[in-house]
């Protein structure tokens, strides 16, 4: 059974005729995805009922416009680079980036970044950008497989949380408002950048 598939957003922007050869383009893609996720891990946004990065918000355009692949490879560069021990995660200062820091509270959340870009950059190429309504769905559901990797992790790694109540309280309820919106935003830009290009 064969299934349609559609370009990244990506793809559609710097096609042939930016005369930019394909591996280059793809580097290119990959090092202003990695610094995106950097800069968005740095700026805290005003937010009820705590300031929300716009982190994962980035995690999920980068699947959408990049598709899985390259998408998946943008993000294991960005998580490449804190392992090396660059400052690119959120909570680095203060603390040290470097392997130890995935074995840190919010190191599951970080993997499930890779899921999430997996995820949504799979359904793109099948069209889930055809609709808004279809790739916020999709969005939703790679969102709760990221959190799914994290608070395994969360609970894991903070003992005092465990798999309770304690654990969604402090690693999931602060932010689902705040991660819905994202989603809303994202769905209704990537959607709405696909459009443009298709009359285009």
């Amino acid at each position: 059974m064969s299934h349609s598939t559609a370009r990244p957003l990506a793809a559609e922007l710097l096609g042939s005729r930016a005369g930019v050869p394909g591996l280059a383009r793809s580097v290119l893609l990959a090092l202003v995805g990695a610094a995106a996720l950097y800069i968005s891990a740095k700026v805290k946004v005003p937010f009820w009922p705590v300031p929300m990065t716009m982190q994962t918000f980035v995690v999920l355009l980068i699947g959408a416009a990049y598709g899985w692949r390259l998408g998946v490879a943008t993000v294991l560069l960005y998580l490449v680079q804190g392992a090396m021990g660059l400052p690119v995660f959120t909570n680095t200062p203060p603390l040290v980036a470097g392997p130890a820091y995935f074995l840190s509270p919010t190191g599951g959340f970080l993997i499930g970044f890779i899921a999430a870009a997996a995820i949504v950059g799979w359904a793109v190429e099948r069209g889930a950008a055809r609709s808004v309504f279809t790739l916020a769905g999709v969005m939703l559901a790679a969102m709760s497989v990221l959190f799914a990797l994290g608070l395994a992790w969360l609970g894991q790694a903070v003992p005092a949380l465990g798999y309770s109540w304690k654990l969604l309280e402090a690693g999931f309820l602060p932010f689902v408002l705040g991660d819905l919106v994202k989603i809303a935003l994202a769905a209704c830009l990537v959607v709405g950048v696909d459009r443009l290009l298709k009359r285009s």
